[in-house]
């Protein structure tokens, strides 16, 4: 049995999960504190929160810097921990792909279990970092071979070696590029997700107000027009407005649509370290902070980038990769 961490956060861990949990040597168990989605295939163990302290000011949540998150006396986090290393004790496990959680992974490399730990971009050079990259197995990189030192800046050298890039991950298969619309008005989809950040609301109004010329599709819980699956609205557009998170990024890729990359604050810095690295040759147009105007001029310099400079960032890989590597992690750890 492979186990597979989800981390809570957002959604798209949860995508990537869905997407590479197929092509795992099963059965795959989920473990999250997320509620069993019903896609998937596998038994699904729901995990206790550990943040539902009404505060945490004052709480050593990091243990003096050297973890992310483990609040002291945190009941959720015992019971959850709990949760954990019972379905460890019963199932033996052969290996605990965690995506993200240094506790987790850790929790599990202390029950003899063997550690796939796919990160995210971004400075982390941290301390818990250097530990939970250090006790894993195999690191994962879901971006291009050769741009790790790129999108970790920093990372010491052993350890930045061991990262495995595999490309990114979409949950949308890859189609190819298309020239321009012929049509009058370009359409531009903006994924701006619960909003927030600079996507408000005022700045969406402001940018749909200087291109009139443009069609706009607002995809957003809160601010346009939410679809569970926008793959549909996204192969219709010309260019695409995101905050370059990991799985926007690559479903964009995947779709080989042109974009206009606005990186929004996130730890680590993980947004901006991604921007920096797509401003070089990749088919994006990389403004920051969130433009105030400009953006009829913002759009038509993407319209025209070749969308099929994305095939190196998505080609539709890498969830097999992941695998490979889970499996060549068991079969070492068999071996030995």
């Amino acid at each position: 049995m492979i186990g597979y961490y989800v981390h809570h956060h957002g959604s798209g861990h949860l995508h990537r999960a869905l997407t590479v949990a197929p092509h795992l040597p099963g059965p795959v168990t989920g473990l999250s504190s997320l509620s069993r989605p019903e896609s998937w295939s596998g038994p699904w163990i729901q995990l206790p929160r550990d943040d539902r302290a009404p505060t945490y000011a004052g709480a050593d949540a990091t243990a003096n810097g050297v973890l992310h998150w483990a609040p002291l006396e945190d009941p959720g986090l015992r019971e959850r921990m709990s949760v954990l290393s019972g379905w460890i004790d019963r199932h033996a496990p052969m290996a605990l792909v965690v995506d993200q959680s240094v506790e987790v992974g850790l929790l599990a490399r202390l029950h003899g279990v063997p550690v796939v730990a796919l990160t995210a971009p971004g400075r982390r050079t941290d301390a818990a970092h250097s530990l939970g990259f250090g006790a894993a197995s195999a690191v994962v990189g879901a971006w291009p071979a050769g741009l790790t030192p790129r999108l970790l800046p920093g990372l010491e050298p052993l350890l930045a070696g061991r990262v495995q890039a595999v490309g990114a991950v979409s949950r949308f298969p890859v189609v190819p590029s298309r020239p321009p619309s012929a049509r009058r008005r370009p359409h531009a989809v903006l994924l701006a997700g619960t909003g927030g950040d600079g996507f408000t609301r005022h700045a969406v109004a402001r940018a749909q107000e200087e291109t009139p010329d443009w069609d706009w599709t607002v995809l957003s819980r809160t601010l346009g027009t939410w679809h569970a699956d926008p793959a549909a609205v996204l192969a219709s557009a010309d260019v695409a407005v995101l905050h370059p998170g990991q799985n926007a990024l690559a479903e964009v890729a995947a779709l080989r649509v042109p974009a206009v990359v606005v990186p929004a604050p996130r730890p680590f810095q993980e947004q901006h370290v991604t921007a920096g690295a797509l401003s070089d040759g990749w088919p994006a147009v990389v403004v920051d902070p969130t433009p105030g105007s400009g953006w009829r001029d913002l759009l038509h310099e993407a319209l025209f980038l070749d969308g099929e400079g994305w095939a190196d960032w998505c080609d539709g890989g890498a969830p097999a990769r992941i695998a490979a590597v889970v499996e060549q992690v068991v079969a070492r750890e068999r071996a030995a």
